[in-house]
């Protein structure tokens, strides 16, 4: 394209979120459902969920740039092209790739200066720690029906906050699939903090607490469970950085140095 795109649609919330403050919110035309809306920001039609998204309702929207991400997408990105639109498909799964992804958009729509500003402080706000001598062990679950460990990128922020990913090993797996582990691969672990984020859904604190044979997993017996909001730690755009700040409180929380206690 010879000119920055004035039509986008945005099926992945971190990309609309990102051209909002990138003050390109004109252009915007319609987000996916998952979007949380600024405050102040004018509405959008909503027309995807996540794996899925009203074609039609799309096309009606005649945008000169689709932006979607992830491997979960792909059958729609495809489809998208297909139907002649043009898209801007990213799959970041690291910080170093989702500082990249943000650059690239970035300067596909004009704003190269501004979002170079704004990286500066992403770079900044996610700064590592200086870790204690022990760090403390940390579980990270993405979903519950079967357990899904998180990806790379909140494994780097874990442990960016000072904490010890205890599946970090799975970070090299790209897809939700590969990154599952057991009831027992959970107890044995015994972690002493854990982080929920069911993207999608509202985290389930009592049934985590109440899962057969977690009774002696140190964040168990705590109560040092947390849920994360979703939009600031499985969305990979700029809002990682209020994951991050959330991440950092909570390692510092009573309860779970109660549980890191010798």
């Amino acid at each position: 394209m010879s000119a920055a795109p004035k039509r986008i649609v945005c099926l992945s919330a971190e990309a609309a979120d990102w051209l909002w403050r990138l003050e390109v919110w004109d252009s915007v035309v319609g987000v996916t459902g998952y979007f949380v809306m600024p405050p102040g920001a004018e509405a959008r039609p909503r027309v995807s969920g996540f794996s899925s998204a009203n074609v039609e309702q799309v096309a009606q929207l005649n945008p000169d740039l689709v932006i979607t991400f992830s491997d979960v997408q792909a059958a729609l990105s495809a489809e998208l092209i297909r139907r002649g639109f043009n898209v801007l498909a990213t799959n970041q799964r690291t910080l170093a790739e989702t500082e990249a992804t943000l650059g690239l958009l970035a300067r596909v729509v004009g704003r190269e200066a501004a979002g170079q500003r704004w990286l500066r402080e992403f770079r900044q706000r996610l700064a590592p720690v200086t870790p204690a001598a022990v760090r403390p062990r940390v579980y990270f679950e993405e979903w519950n029906a079967p357990l899904v460990t998180g990806i790379a990128w909140v494994g780097e922020l874990i442990e960016r906050a000072g904490g010890e990913d205890i599946f970090a090993a799975r970070h090299v797996e790209p897809t939700a699939s590969g990154r599952v582990v057991t009831l027992q691969e959970g107890r044995d672990a015994n972690p002493e903090i854990i982080l929920a984020s069911w993207c999608g859904k509202s985290v389930d604190r009592h049934q985590i607490l109440a899962r057969p044979d977690w009774a002696a997993v140190a964040a168990v017996q705590h109560q040092c469970v947390h849920e994360l909001p979703s939009a600031d730690v499985l969305q990979p755009g700029f809002r990682l950085i209020y994951g991050y700040e959330r991440i950092k409180q909570l390692l510092e929380d009573p309860a779970c140095i109660a549980a890191h206690s010798p």
